[in-house]
């Protein structure tokens, strides 16, 4: 899970951004959804990805990366996101 604080003016920019990163999760073994979405009460964008496994997430992720290495968050963002690695307990 990401939470991503997009400056107003670039928010579409990160959003296709966000996008991209999703479609290059398509296909790849595990993964089980994925979504970008608003919080509508502020400006933030959150990405969420479901893997079945730690393993395939870490498997997919060199694509992930490849598919947005050229966007230049720090004009897009307000701050770094915060990114979570969130597993059942």
């Amino acid at each position: 899970m990401s939470i991503h604080y997009p400056k107003p003016e670039k928010r579409q920019l990160l959003i296709e951004s966000m996008h991209r990163f999703g479609k290059a999760m398509e296909g790849k073994k595990g993964l089980i959804m994925a979504h970008t979405t608003k919080d509508e009460d502020s400006n933030r964008l959150i990405g969420l990805a479901i893997w079945d496994s730690k393993e395939n997430w870490l498997t997919a992720r060199p694509a992930m990366i490849e598919a947005v290495k050229d966007d230049p968050f720090e004009e897009w963002e307000l701050r770094p996101p915060e990114v979570y690695h969130l597993t059942k307990t």
